[in-house]
Order: C-alpha cells, then structure tokens, then sequence
C-alpha cells in the first residue's frame, strides 16, 4: 500500500503542472460503489507499479525517454493498470501528442471508473482540449468520492477550465472551495490574488499574495502581480520591493522586461 501510495503522490504532483491529477488503482478498475478504489480494503500489487514509480521519477527529473520505456513497460507487463496508462497520457500530453494521451487517459477511467484521479486527470486533458462543458463532469464525478484525499486539486483545476472559460464568478467559487479544503494551496491563492485583481479588490489581491508568499516561493508571475497591485494600492515602498525581487531573481523574465516599462 505504501508503495502504491507513493505513485499516486509523484504523479499528482507532476500531473498538477499539465493540469490534471493521475490515478493510483487496482488494476480490474476498484469497486462498484462511488468511492471506487480508494474505499476498498485490500488491493493488490502489480507488477506494473515498479515501472510507473520508475518513469514518474525520471519524469521529475526531465529524462522524457527513460519515463517513456517504464511507462510502457507498466502496460506491457499489466495493461489493465489505470496509473500506466495515466502515466503514459500525461507523458503524449507533456510532448503535444494529444491523440495519444486522450486514448490513454480514457483508457485510466475505463479502468477506473469510479476513482478520483483517473477523471480528474481526464476532465484536465478535456479542458486543455477546448471541452470546458464535458470537463466539468469529469470533476464533478472526482469529487463525488468523499474519500478522495485530495479534493482541493480537482477544484482548483476545474475553476482553472472555467477562467479559462470566460466564467469568473463560477471560477472564484471553486477556487475559495479548493482553499476552504486546504488553505495553504498555493495555486489557489495565486489564481485568487489574480482573480481580485481583475476585479479592481486590490485589498484582497495583497492579501492572497501575502498567503501565497508564506507557502510557495516567489515567481515572476507573482512578483509582477505584486508590483502591480502595491501601485495600485500606492505603497511605493512595498511596490519597489517586489521589483527589486524582480529584477535580481527573474532578471530575463518577460516580467522584467515589463516592469522597466511601468511608470512609477
């Protein structure tokens, strides 16, 4: 169980940067009820989880080649593991062969129908796709598991399809819900100081990046966002901050380069 626990935590957290969340299942697709795998007592070993440990680590670590031979090796081994295939479509996705990573990732749901991180990562791929409306029930479904332990990255990424969307109030609602399920997430915050922003709640959008800023490191993009709205909110001290931050940490940035255009 550790070790499969293990896979579910390295994929999600690659998964998080292409947009969507990868399964970790039994392989004859988990229970029939709404929980799915995650509310099943035993599961059992496959022989394919070793190779999906292997290509998520070398996936970490940018050895696209290496990740690819585990990752078929997961499905060869056991092609009715829902993690390989999830795997395999976040990898054709990553490398812009979207065919291939839709058949994959519809493959993981197949698999598993009922788990969490099998529809999250296909509502994600949808999204990515230009199928705002059909994502959507793809997350829907992944949050209907009340075991699902990671609840607020479903949320994030379908309020993320939604701005995408042109929908920001549906957007903000599933943003604030992703962080009542856990404050401290930092994309979240991050799209949420954006969010306020936009709206003209300065106020707010301070506040948001002060909360990022205790539990994420800085980038150019909130550093940016952060001269911006401190010039909005006219403290000139807390403004040229961020831009000296900006300016030493991300000096190559497109960021940087706009920030030499803003007038003080």
């Amino acid at each position: 169980m550790k070790g499969r626990l293990s896979i579910l935590m390295g994929l999600a957290a690659l998964a998080l940067l292409a947009g969507c969340q990868p399964n970790g299942v039994r392989p004859d697709g988990g229970g029939r009820d709404n929980t799915g795998d995650l509310g099943a007592p035993i599961r059992r070993a496959s022989p394919g989880d070793v190779y999906v440990q292997l290509g998520t680590a070398y996936l970490e670590q940018g050895r696209i080649d290496e990740a690819f031979k585990n990752a078929r090796k997961a499905v060869l081994v056991d092609p009715k593991l829902a993690a390989g295939h999830t795997l395999l479509g976040v990898l054709n996705q990553r490398l812009g062969q979207w065919e291939e990573a839709g058949r994959h990732y519809r493959r993981a749901v197949e698999l598993a129908p009922h788990d969490p991180y099998a529809l999250n990562a296909l509502g994600s791929f949808l999204c990515a796709r230009g199928r705002p409306g059909e994502a959507d029930g793809y997350f829907r479904r992944a949050l209907q598991n009340p075991l699902y332990p990671t609840p607020w990255i479903a949320l994030h990424n379908a309020a993320s399809c939604e701005e995408r969307n042109g929908q920001p109030e549906l957007a903000e609602k599933d943003y604030r819900a992703a962080l009542r399920a856990n404050p401290r997430f930092a994309p979240a915050l991050l799209n949420m100081a954006k969010l306020s922003f936009q709206q003209h709640n300065y106020l707010s959008a301070r506040a948001y990046l002060e909360r990022y800023a205790a539990v994420a490191p800085q980038t150019a993009e909130s550093l940016w966002l952060g001269v911006r709205t401190e010039k909005r909110l006219g403290d000139l001290d807390q403004m040229a901050s961020y831009a000296m931050q900006l300016r030493s940490r991300f000096p190559d940035s497109e960021e940087a380069k706009q920030l030499e255009a803003l007038k003080p």
